[in-house]
């Protein structure tokens, strides 16, 4: 690998780093802080900003600092932390995405009737991501398949990669394709698709309204953003341990990996 790679990829985890600290950490402050702003619907988004935390500290500082090595430094022990909070944190974030479409939908397309959402059911929320998270998380800490270094080397990720024996790493990988990434995937196009024929059947019946034609622009514009920051989060890296898990044999450079 050219050593600029490095450098780049040191750079870009700095860059995520100066931006992901300062912002997740105000969401935090300013959410404890502010008594009105600590309402049920907004406790996924501070789940959010814990997540993305841990990926900050213990994704991005962790693969800036070995890139400067070159290769992964820190040793087993060291990757199996560094792979565990990176998936933690990538975990929780993905299901607060999951649990924010369900909550929208809940909350605005009534499929229950009398239902208000409240402190419990945000807490239920809450606590529904870390046991997914945990879920995806731990297993490679005990034996189903393995944290390995990935890619450049420099960061540690789940062994998509090999068939060694005694880790189960094929029922592994089909089990967080299927479990993390097409049922969160379907359940965030449910909701939002719901969420959007409400609010269009909602604006079709007071056409006249400029209030609920706002509302159904704003709202079409949230339901595209979010699918789209979906899509562009986790689609790329499926797709990819995807790619190399089916294809195991064929040659790929560390870069694409």
């Amino acid at each position: 690998v050219n050593p600029a790679a490095y450098a780049a990829l040191g750079a870009y985890m700095f860059l995520l780093i100066l931006l992901g600290f300062p912002i997740n950490f105000l969401t935090l402050y300013v959410t404890l802080e502010h008594k009105k702003l600590r309402t049920p619907l907004n406790y996924i988004l501070l789940n959010l900003a814990v997540a993305n935390l841990f990926m900050v500290f213990g994704g991005f500082t962790t693969t800036m600092y070995t890139s400067m090595h070159g290769y992964f430094v820190l040793g087993r022990l060291g990757c199996n932390l560094e792979g565990f909070f990176a998936t933690l944190g990538g975990e929780i974030a993905l299901w607060s995405l999951v649990v924010l479409a369900i909550e929208r939908w809940v909350v605005v397309c009534k499929p229950i009737s009398n239902f208000r959402f409240g402190e419990n059911h945000a807490i239920m929320g809450l606590a529904f991501t870390w046991f997914m998270a945990s879920a995806c998380a731990v297993p490679p800490l005990v034996g189903w398949s393995r944290y390995i270094p990935e890619g450049m080397q420099c960061s540690c990720g789940v062994d998509y990669y090999t068939r060694a024996e005694g880790f189960n790493n094929e029922s592994f990988v089909i089990y967080m394709f299927i479990c993390h990434f097409l049922t969160p995937l379907t359940v965030v196009f449910f909701c939002y698709g719901r969420l959007l024929c409400a609010v269009k059947e909602a604006a079709a019946a007071q056409q006249e309204s400029e209030t609920t034609q706002r509302a159904e622009r704003e709202v079409t514009r949230m339901v595209v953003i979010m699918v789209i920051a979906f899509l562009v989060c986790w689609l790329p890296y499926a797709s990819v341990a995807w790619w190399i898990f089916t294809h195991q044999g064929s040659e790929f450079g560390p870069v694409f990996m």
